[in-house]
């Protein structure tokens, strides 16, 4: 379980509450610019996406909370299909290839037990990983557009708050007149500005680490199942996947294979 974005989210907007003082948070309270800035730049949000890619935002913060893609148990995997291969054939990759629960793992595997050449193997995950990408952009631009959106309905409601007070200015009743339409210019600023750089940026964020972690796990399985199909040694092929871990994780990955792993024939 990782919470890490939504304590950031908390833990920032606790600073700021205090950063404000407790005597003096009714002061940026205002349902006005709250319609203002929050509705506007969701409404937005939705008339500039269609349906589908709405549908998918749920999901993703289940991904925010739990990462289910992690490279060093794909490696095992592959390293185990590996030995099955190399002991019994291809063909005896098919129930381990039906019980899996990954369908990208699942097509790939399908394939190569199918007889496919490995130029089609390649050419057909290449293509499904391209289409992923392009899934995690549309939703990873979702929220980079409401970090724009956002500000932008500050400065409207700013606007609007600037053009009700010089509507409504009186010199007979001095500034106190003022006090309301001013409060609402300067706070949807306020609120525009928290919301783009506490929630927007921030999610976007975490969506793209998401993203390049599951792009290297496919990676990681394209090229473990074209070595499979080209009957390399699991060993081999396990020291070879390892290499495109970053950094911090290959050690990791090696202490694991000199602690668990039998020797191979």
């Amino acid at each position: 379980m990782d919470l890490t974005t939504f304590i950031g989210i908390v833990v920032g907007l606790v600073l700021i509450i205090f950063g404000i003082g407790l005597d003096s948070i009714g002061n940026f309270w205002s349902l006005q610019s709250i319609l203002i800035v929050v509705g506007g730049t969701f409404a937005a949000l939705i008339a500039s996406y269609p349906a589908r890619i709405l549908k998918q935002l749920p999901k993703q913060f289940k991904i925010l909370l739990k990462n289910p893609y992690n490279p060093l148990e794909f490696i095992d995997q592959l390293h185990d299909l590996a030995i099955i291969a190399r002991k019994s054939g291809l063909l005896a990759l098919e129930e381990r290839a039906n019980a899996m629960q990954d369908p990208f793992f699942r097509e790939g595997l399908m394939l190569i037990v199918d007889s496919t050449t490995p130029q089609q193997v390649s050419d057909i995950l290449d293509n499904t990983l391209e289409h992923i990408e392009e899934r995690h952009s549309e939703i990873i631009e979702f929220y980079e557009k409401g970090a724009g959106y956002a500000p932008s309905f500050g400065m409207v409601g700013t606007l609007i708050g600037l053009v009700n007070m010089l509507m409504s200015m009186d010199l007979d009743e001095g500034a106190d007149g003022l006090s309301v339409s001013m409060g609402i210019a300067l706070i949807t600023t306020f609120y525009g500005t928290v919301l783009a750089n506490l929630f927007f940026i921030p999610i976007a964020k975490k969506l793209r680490v998401r993203s390049d972690e599951e792009i290297l796990c496919r990676k990681i399985i394209i090229e473990g199942i074209l070595a499979i199909q080209a009957g390399e040694n699991p060993n081999f092929l396990k020291e070879k996947l390892i290499t495109f871990l970053p950094q911090y994780e290959k050690g990791m990955g090696k202490k694991k294979k000199g602690k668990d792993e039998p020797p191979e024939e």
